[in-house]
């Protein structure tokens, strides 16, 4: 849709459907309620338990100089660690080549320190046999992720030290050539075709995560560097209580999210810097009827106290056909991003967001200040609209926007519903508002330009 100056926007009040605002803004209100639901959520969320017994690797024969083939050591000490009731695998200062994947256990804390890294291998042969997992939201059977739990308890990857990747010549090149197994992928999942037929390998090119835990209780992601990733950078999957503290994310490639929170619940993101080429935090629950067969939604998940720039920086969608609820987005700082607050899905999705609330948002300049979009790429013709409703964003600041406010529902689904935004101010704002097919938008003190907009525009 061509943006529309806030002026003609009021003159066409007849296209939109406004509702009454769902709380007075006196007394308690959505606002606070739903601040005191976050504060619920973050209460129950802990760290995992993991016994502080250290198991290094050099005392399993590893060796730090950036060649020597270390994952045996690491792998032993994992073992160890796991054997004997759990305990910290520690990679000290030194480069930790490993020449295929890392698998976590329970009960184990994966620490690289301070001047350590840990390289992963360019060598994709070596990321074989397959694991299950998902592809941007329909599950399969693929290439490992270069770290990867799956169905563990109590586990963490922490430490100062840096992560590699090493994608540039190994994996990051797929990117050009998946288009074929893609399709072939997501016609599997809509189709209902067994999980375990669909197994993905040599001449797929489908990039694996990073790091990944599957169907992981008791996660803590923490104070790591992350570069150079294959595609999501991390990545929690149909996991429980999950925290992502001080982790610095600095992998600039298209599709190289920093955290990916997926059909996941009781999740803590905060203190971290994004710097990607892509979303800083995506919020996500499967793709279309594979999404629906799963039926595990992403819910109670709290982002605060982070710093974003590259892309998208807060984002939901676009696989959530399991439904997204209960977000808590607070205290964020986003540098230079296309996107600020961004929902996202296509008539194909089916599924929800509802229930998200957004405050102290800091925003340099921005494409787009706060984004609802109803038609992302990849639509097939289907019709199985998305439900969008009740968002409370408060006390958000912008130097320079291109859009204020983008809530452009599907001319084919129902309206994007009671949303809420409540002191907002734009420094300078080319379009202030692109409305459509929108019910229930009320805007409290929001000031664009140096002046302030009509409450229901």
């Amino acid at each position: 849709m061509k943006h529309l100056p806030v002026i003609l926007l009021t003159a066409l009040l007849g296209m939109f459907a406004v509702g009454a605002p769902a709380a007075s803004a006196a007394g308690t209100d959505e606002f606070q309620e739903g601040w005191a639901r976050a504060a619920d959520v973050a209460a129950r969320i802990h760290d995992p338990v993991i016994p502080r017994r250290d198991y290094v690797v050099t005392d399993y024969g590893a060796i730090g100089d950036g060649r020597t083939d270390a994952r045996p050591a690491i792998m032993a000490a994992i073992d160890a660690a796991n054997q004997d009731g759990g305990g910290r695998v520690v990679l000290p200062p030194g480069t930790w080549f490993t020449d295929g994947p890392v698998h976590m256990k329970s009960n184990v804390e994966l620490h690289v320190e301070k001047g350590a890294t840990l390289l992963f291998t360019d060598d994709t042969d070596a990321y074989l046999p397959q694991v299950f997992t998902r592809f941007e939201g329909t599950e399969l059977y693929n290439y490992s992720p270069l770290i990867y739990g799956r169905d563990v308890t109590n586990v963490a990857v922490t430490g100062e030290g840096t992560i590699d990747g090493n994608a540039e010549h190994g994996f990051a090149p797929w990117r050009d050539l998946q288009t074929p197994a893609q399709n072939k992928l997501r016609e599997m999942g809509a189709t209902g075709v067994p999980v375990d037929q669909r197994v993905f390998g040599k001449g797929d090119f489908l990039r694996p995560n990073m790091i990944q835990f599957v169907n992981a209780t008791n996660v803590l992601l923490e104070g790591y560097t992350a570069v150079d990733s294959p595609m999501w950078v991390n990545h929690v999957l149909y996991s429980t209580n999950v925290t992502v503290r001080d982790v610095h994310v600095d992998s600039h490639r298209l599709n190289n999210d920093g955290i990916d929170v997926d059909s996941s619940d009781d999740v803590l993101i905060e203190g971290c810097a994004f710097d990607t080429g892509d979303d800083s935090v995506a919020i996500k629950s499967g793709r279309d009827q594979d999404g629906w067969r799963v039926g595990r939604p992403s819910t109670d998940v709290i982002v605060r106290d982070n710093q974003m720039t590259g892309q998208n920086a807060l984002a939901v969608g676009s696989e959530m056909s399991g439904g997204v609820s209960n977000v808590f987005m607070e205290d964020n700082t986003l540098v230079d991003v296309a996107s600020a607050i961004y929902f996202k899905s296509n008539p194909d999705r089916g599924g929800y967001i509802e229930d998200v609330w957004v405050r102290d948002i800091k925003v340099g300049d921005a494409d787009e200040l706060l984004r609802f979009q109803t038609d992302y790429k990849g639509w097939r013709g289907e019709l199985h609209p998305v439900t969008y409703r009740n968002f409370y964003l408060q006390d958000i600041t912008a130097k320079h926007v291109n859009v204020g406010i983008d809530a452009t529902g599907h001319d084919l689904g129902p309206p994007i519903s009671n949303v809420r935004v409540r002191d907002m101010k734009v420094d300078r704002a080319d379009t202030p508002l692109i409305l459509r097919n929108v019910e229930g938008l009320v805007l409290e003190d929001v000031r664009m330009n140096g002046e302030q907009l009509p409450e229901r525009p």
